[in-house]
């Protein structure tokens, strides 16, 4: 009932199916891969966005990469908070940058916390960076607040 129910919110909301991204752990999807990719068929068929949370933590095959309908991976913090300063850490994620864009997946390096790690991530070509240094996570008022709206994208700061 997962699809139908976010169906029903996006149109409440008002919101094109586009304007979600679900993320999904690495390890959640490795529960039951099957069973889990028809879902995730499912949702992409709303024209939501998918992501995979928590990408190099899950132990998954890489055969289920490759057949699941999401756009992007995101990179576990544990291997982007060293990266200047850990080779493996780098060669790590630069191998799963690679992949993904083999793959056409966007790479989302989570947890940076300093310049020269963004500086290491944008030479080895991620594709969005979150963490720290670019921002604490905000609530909805304060997120309504710093786009300058209250209603941004239909949605408002009770929301």
């Amino acid at each position: 009932s997962l699809p139908a129910s976010i169906a029903r919110h996006l149109a409440d909301a008002g919101l094109p199916a586009e304007a979600l991204t679900l993320e999904i752990t690495e390890s959640s999807i490795m529960r039951e891969p099957d069973r889990t990719i028809v879902l995730l068929r499912r949702l992409r068929a709303l024209g939501v966005r998918l992501s995979v949370d928590d990408f190099g933590t899950g132990y998954s095959s890489l055969s289920y990469l490759k057949r699941l309908p999401v756009q992007e991976v995101k990179i576990d913090r544990a291997f982007v908070a060293a990266i200047e300063r850990d080779a493996g850490d780098m060669a790590i994620v630069r191998a799963i940058i690679h992949l993904a864009h083999d793959l056409d997946l966007a790479v989302v390096a989570e947890g940076v916390e300093t310049d020269d790690g963004l500086a290491m991530l944008r030479h080895l070509g991620a594709d969005v960076a979150q963490g720290y240094l670019l921002g604490r996570p905000l609530g909805a008022a304060a997120t309504a607040e710093r786009l300058g709206s209250a209603t941004t994208h239909g949605a408002t700061a009770a929301a």
